[in-house]
């Protein structure tokens, strides 16, 4: 079961050489996910080899422009390339309003239907579930309104153990109820346990997305005991009066949310264009939590 997440643009509002800015694409069995998309995403997609079209949902932050300058233009060529299945776009109020201006004042129509969904930036939720994972939105506390996400997995059947139930006889027809945890009686009364022919199953694991924001510990709830957290970490601690007044992050601050929810592993970007490499980030931040580093364009993560 795979469950990855490239970073597409690691970098603030200004672009650098090295780092576009904020985007990421997420892949969780079988979902296809943008998160964010600043100016040059489509270009990054391309570079990176993420499969466009494959894209089903988008989910926005904020309405500053590094986070969704990218979305007309990546929209547009999904168009030009063919594209008729649905899109589904979610984020705060004004993304809609903002891509059908674009799109009218350019006289130009979509091949496919592009489904808007506004999240209320100073609420929480679940406003998106299958069979297979759920999405949550949370407030960050940032300059304007801005929406933190989580991408969990659902939990899934416990594992049949092959060999041992085909050596046993156990009939097929019994698999499922096992899988779900429940003992079987077959026509002879006996009881087939599911502890003797199955494993538990991996843990579900989460994605916590945390882009602009001050310190925040208000989100704790909402991503403890995530699998793997994106935080920002626009500055160092040299700079952590700036980041107080632009409502941003240091990457000390971030590695204090991520010790104080418990997550697994802390991923940090959103980085300064002053900032040539993130070693100093990751230098701090390992005085605080240690199982961190500084995410990098193009490079891959598993969850």
């Amino acid at each position: 079961m795979h469950f990855s997440v490239t970073i597409l643009g690691s970098g603030s509002a200004l672009p650098t050489k090295r780092r576009n800015p904020t985007s990421q694409y997420v892949e969780c069995n079988g979902r296809h996910i943008l998160i964010d998309c600043g100016e040059g995403t489509q270009l990054q997609i391309r570079k990176f080899g993420v499969k466009l079209q494959r894209i089903d949902y988008i989910l926005i932050s904020h309405l500053h422009g590094d986070h969704y300058f990218g979305l007309i233009g990546l929209l547009s060529s999904m168009h030009l390339l063919g594209r008729i299945k649905p899109i589904s776009v979610y984020g705060p109020k004004g993304l809609k309003e903002i891509i059908e201006i674009q799109l009218n004042y350019a006289k130009s129509t979509l091949g496919f239907e592009l489904h808007f969904f506004v999240l209320d930036a100073k609420s929480n939720g679940c406003f998106f579930e299958d069979n297979i994972l759920s999405i949550y939105h949370f407030p960050l506390c940032h300059t304007v309104p801005t929406i933190g996400y989580l991408i969990k997995e659902k939990k899934r059947n416990r594992n049949i153990k092959k060999e041992l139930a085909v050596s046993d006889g156990v009939k097929i027809e019994y698999m499922n109820t096992l899988k779900k945890g429940r003992d079987v009686i077959d026509e002879n009364g006996n009881v087939i346990s599911f502890k003797k022919y199955t494993n538990p199953p991996i843990e579900p694991r989460s994605y916590a997305f945390c882009s602009d924001t001050n310190y925040y510990e208000d989100i704790i709830p909402f991503i403890t005991n995530s699998s793997t957290l994106y935080h920002e970490a626009t500055f160092t601690e040299e700079f952590v009066d700036r980041a107080k007044s632009t409502f941003h992050s240091t990457a000390i601050q971030a590695a204090m949310i991520a010790k104080k929810a418990k997550v697994n592993r802390l991923l940090m970007g959103h980085l300064s264009a002053r900032y040539n490499t993130g070693d100093l980030h990751v230098l701090e931040a390992k005085t605080i939590f240690e199982n961190c580093e500084v995410v990098e364009d193009g490079v891959t993560y598993s969850v």
